[in-house]
């Protein structure tokens, strides 16, 4: 479905003899954006698709394609890549409760997690590359929010909790990388569940949303409402990225050693 847009947004462009960059300039993104965009390889955000059709003069006939291309009577698109949209995007919102996040998990702690499913690990860890911006000419920023009890939680051996959590620390002293503890005590909206919240060079947002059935990946207004929603509960919860530092490292000095 992104590379039957693609093709359209193609012909439509060549049809006029309008360059790639002149549509970048148009909706506001990068050359390589739109050139993705084109291939199939990211999905156009809705008002990138509303600001490309009026310039193209297509009268709706893009908006028209991507509104039909999300009727597909699923909760969200089923084409969403999210994947790439992790990859791609500017910032990158996290919380998981009960677990420390795949992004910042170290090997053994992985390891525990899938079960020693060696494929997965090494997927797992490949993805982490994220953190530092490998391949891009700059690195996202990222927030971890962590789960006390995902201090506390064993997972693995003493001493897989011990490395995760010094891990964990070193981790949140990157430039790029805020990482904070959500203190356990009371009930919030983030106990229903993790979810990653992507902010994309064009600044529209894409969620990936975990569930107890499968995961889902979502742009819908509603959704990420709901999520900002959260993640303002969550933060107010949460020590400074000084206080987390510290707590990572006592309870992985007093409780795991």
């Amino acid at each position: 479905m992104l590379v039957a847009f693609g093709r359209q947004l193609r012909r439509l462009r060549e049809a006029r003899g309008i360059k790639q960059e002149t549509i970048a300039h148009v909706a506001r993104v990068s050359g390589p954006q739109v050139s993705k965009i084109e291939n199939g390889k990211k999905r156009a955000s809705r008002s990138f698709v509303e600001l490309v059709d009026e310039y193209l003069e297509a009268g709706g006939a893009l908006v028209h394609l991507w509104e039909d291309l999300n009727k597909d009577d699923q909760p969200v698109p089923l084409w969403f890549d999210w994947p790439g949209i992790e990859a791609d995007a500017t910032m990158l919102v996290s919380w998981e409760p009960m677990l420390v996040t795949g992004l910042a998990q170290t090997p053994a702690y992985a390891a525990s997690i899938l079960q020693g499913n060696q494929e997965a690990i090494d997927a797992r860890i490949e993805r982490q590359r994220i953190i530092t911006g490998e391949g891009r000419a700059v690195p996202p920023d990222i927030v971890l929010l962590i789960d006390e009890q995902a201090l506390h939680r064993r997972v693995g051996t003493a001493e897989t909790m011990r490395e995760q959590l010094d891990h964990l620390a070193e981790v949140s002293s990157l430039p790029n990388i805020t990482v904070q503890v959500v203190l356990a005590s009371g009930e919030h909206d983030g106990n229903m569940g993790a979810f990653v919240v992507a902010t994309m060079e064009d600044r529209s947002e894409v969620a990936y949303v975990e569930t107890a059935i499968r995961s889902i990946t979502t742009d819908d207004p509603a959704d990420l409402a709901i999520l900002a929603r959260t993640l303002v509960a969550l933060r107010s919860r949460a020590l400074t990225e000084d206080m987390s530092r510290d707590l990572m490292r006592k309870v992985a000095k007093e409780k795991w050693t």
